[in-house]
């Protein structure tokens, strides 16, 4: 996805966001699978208050879910830019996985919970993962495959 195209989705998505809590930024396909990028009125607000909406960085960083989560190396290996899974594993946690995990995951009723069914799923399906770029890390869910095999990805930050 060009840059230009990322900045027209952006404006696109603020007036989206404005209306609706969910909305579709893209479709990315890997390897066959298509990724579908949606963002979030909270995520939003969000980066609006840190004053990076539509930002350069932000650009880069939502143009990397191009490359897409590869299933054969969920996990970020260094330098690499991409969707990558964050699981519970390291020690001692650090901040990123406090905000999934604790702030957002593992809290009961929480905004996790209505993600999930505007999704059509359940909590146990949101699989943490961040979109890395160089100069932004957003953190975000997948949504596990429906069928096994099927590869579908859904994916939201913030």
């Amino acid at each position: 996805m060009k840059k230009e195209e990322v900045q027209r989705r952006f404006r696109e998505m603020d007036e989206l966001l404005e209306r609706r809590s969910l909305a579709e930024f893209a479709v990315f396909e890997r390897d066959g699978r298509p990724l579908h990028l949606l963002l979030t009125e909270r995520f939003r607000k969000r980066a609006k208050r840190a004053r990076c909406w539509a930002s350069s960085r932000m650009l880069t960083a939502i143009g990397n879910a191009a490359y897409g989560f590869d299933p054969e190396r969920p996990r970020s290996r260094g330098g690499a830019d991409g969707v990558f899974l964050v699981d519970r594993d390291h020690r001692p946690p650090n901040e990123m996985m406090k905000k999934l995990f604790a702030g957002f995951l593992d809290r009961p009723g929480g905004e996790a919970a209505s993600l999930a069914k505007e999704l059509g799923t359940d909590v146990a399906s949101l699989f943490p993962v961040r979109l890395v770029s160089h100069h932004m890390r957003l953190l975000g869910v997948r949504r596990s495959p429906g069928r096994a095999g099927s590869g579908a990805l859904r994916f939201r930050i913030g």
